[in-house]
């Protein structure tokens, strides 16, 4: 069993940065596939950025790509969301998930994630 803790979120100017923490407890995810995921209210939850176990490879929605970045710790059993030149539209509630190794097609699905956290809201005024 994995328990995850996300932590960081809050309220932001736009064009303004937050980094988001995911803390794992109870089993080490150091072969699990991270990501992150979101939703805004009245949305489908959507895929946000996940990376390797080995943190080797990396995937992002077109949204963020270029101004958010996923990485992880291995050794802190913790992985990151850095997220940079924020819009009002990355305003949602964010959630960091686990899963077994999968294919990049696979990882944008929610359903194959096995483990979640509680999520942290972002909040990004105009």
């Amino acid at each position: 069993q994995v328990q995850l803790v996300e932590s960081g979120g809050g309220l932001v100017q736009a064009g303004g940065s937050l980094r988001l923490s995911c803390a794992a407890s109870g089993r080490t995810i150091t072969r699990y596939t991270m990501s992150w995921f979101r939703q805004a209210p009245g949305k489908e939850r959507e895929f946000v950025a996940c990376i390797t176990w080995s943190g080797g490879t990396t995937y992002y929605a077109d949204s963020v790509k270029g101004r958010f970045t996923i990485s992880r710790d291995n050794v802190k059993n913790t992985v990151y969301l850095q997220m940079n030149s924020l819009k009002p539209g990355d305003t949602a509630v964010y959630y960091c998930a686990a899963a077994p190794p999968m294919t990049p097609v696979e990882a944008k699905d929610p359903m194959k994630y096995d483990y979640w956290g509680q999520g942290t809201q972002v909040t990004v005024s105009s």
